[in-house]
């Protein structure tokens, strides 16, 4: 029987065993959020896009000798303020979100689990500042896809901000969960194109009033599996190059 990927399936006495002896342990924490994605993508588009990513790392990296990654139970809900117009969204303060990155990364190091990276796939400012000062608080790493170095290896609809439940990540559910896309309201949806950074920057505070009265832009009609499905392997690559470069550089830490 293979080793399962996901630390919640493992006994006590077999989680106690990755740290007597082989590869170094890794445990992934995926974050996102409940909140609309157009009338096409699931509500827990973010989540579903930070479990998989966490999931192919640690398939890919199943036959290392060094490393061990392991995909905890996800962190679903984030800060969601500006979807709040819309059925589904729930939101949980920066302090809630904090407190439970920070106290699950603690108990585990606390036991002896030294490495530890949040992935997270909800993009929301509030949400990318209070995951960036948790992550340095607890002392673990971060997957932070916005950040421009990450951002320029992505895909053209990514780079240009208008990455919510668009192509970019309508294509990602489709590479992962397809049967919760609704696909022939998917393919009739119009292109909205929108910089949602600049918009949040000009003082724009909500989805109305960046005019995504459907909770979209982007290009969904356009999405695919094909694109998901690379878009996670270089989703996963970068994760994994974070993964090793922690394991090498905090090896006693």
């Amino acid at each position: 029987m293979p080793a399962s990927i996901h630390f919640a399936d493992l006994t006590s006495p077999r989680a106690r065993a990755l740290l007597d002896s082989g590869p170094a342990p890794v445990l992934l924490l995926p974050v996102g959020a409940v909140e609309p994605h157009g009338p096409h993508a699931p509500l827990g588009t973010d989540s579903i896009i930070s479990t998989a990513i966490c999931e192919r790392a640690a398939i890919a990296l199943s036959a290392d000798s060094a490393i061990r990654a392991l995909v905890l139970p996800e962190i679903a809900f984030g800060v969601t303020r500006y979807s709040a117009a819309f059925t589904g969204a729930i939101t949980i303060s920066e302090s809630t979100l904090r407190a439970m990155v920070v106290e699950v990364c603690a108990s585990l190091r606390a036991q002896g689990f030294r490495h530890l990276v949040i992935v997270n796939s909800h993009f929301e400012p509030a949400q990318v500042a209070t995951l960036r000062k948790a992550a340095e608080e607890a002392r673990v790493g971060f997957l932070d896809v916005t950040r421009r170095v990450v951002a320029e290896q992505l895909t053209p609809e990514f780079q240009s901000g208008a990455a919510h439940a668009g192509r970019y990540e309508t294509s990602l559910v489709l590479a992962t969960r397809p049967e919760l896309v609704e696909a022939e309201i998917m393919r009739r949806l119009p292109a909205y194109q929108l910089n949602m950074p600049e918009a949040m920057a000009a003082g724009h505070t909500d989805f109305l009033a960046m005019g995504m009265d459907r909770a979209y832009c982007g290009d969904p009609a356009e999405a695919s599996a094909a694109e998901g499905d690379a878009t996670l392997g270089t989703l996963t690559r970068l994760l994994i190059g974070l993964i090793r470069e922690r394991v090498a550089t905090e090896p006693g830490s």
